[in-house]
């Protein structure tokens, strides 16, 4: 096994320690929300979400062993770049909702809404990330069949994670005044 694959396996370990530490952020958070009186929200699909993530990481493992994948430079320097641009905007939501971050939909919208850092342009902008990374993850070593598969799960979940969200959310006043007329994931250009 060359250096680049065992290199690519420990990215893919290293993120789903992340994940691990995600998780762990999440449950303290919701534990906070739950004392100040949010509710969790019924989601379904939630352990789709979850299967989608872990999915990923062997899948794109096991694409790259099994089907030899090779590294290709020209594909795998702007997929890291992705991949670091798109993890920095995850943590950057992180840090900016604070307790307000959760892997699993909590109706916390009466006890404030974030506005600042990337919630000035966007609505949603931890999807974004997250989606570029699934993606940029598994190009890094030209994983492509873990790309397409990747992108497509994750859209079909998120498309259906997205509509109990947004109930919740737009149906907050306080919510509704400060984000209703911003767009979901990308910003507008004027």
């Amino acid at each position: 096994m060359g250096v680049s694959r065992i290199a690519y396996l420990v990215l893919l370990a290293a993120v789903g320690a992340g994940r691990v530490v995600e998780l762990w952020i999440s449950r303290r958070n919701q534990q906070r929300l739950l004392a100040k009186g949010a509710t969790r929200l019924r989601e379904p699909n939630y352990p789709w979400m979850v299967a989608v993530h872990t999915a990923v990481l062997i899948a794109a493992g096991l694409e790259v062993l099994l089907l030899n994948r090779p590294l290709i430079p020209a594909l795998a320097i702007p997929m890291s770049i992705l991949f670091v641009l798109a993890n920095a905007l995850r943590w950057w939501v992180i840090r900016i909702l604070r307790e307000h971050w959760n892997v699993q939909l909590m109706d916390s919208a009466r006890l404030g809404v974030v506005t600042r850092g990337p919630y000035r342009f966007v609505r949603h902008p931890n999807y974004v990330g997250v989606f570029v990374e699934l993606v940029s993850l598994a190009l890094i070593q030209t994983a492509w069949m873990t790309a397409v598969f990747s992108a497509a799960g994750y859209g079909l979940v998120l498309r259906s994670r997205l509509v109990i969200e947004d109930r919740a959310l737009l149906a907050d006043p306080a919510y509704r005044a400060a984000m209703g007329d911003k767009p979901r994931f990308l910003p507008r250009l004027l």
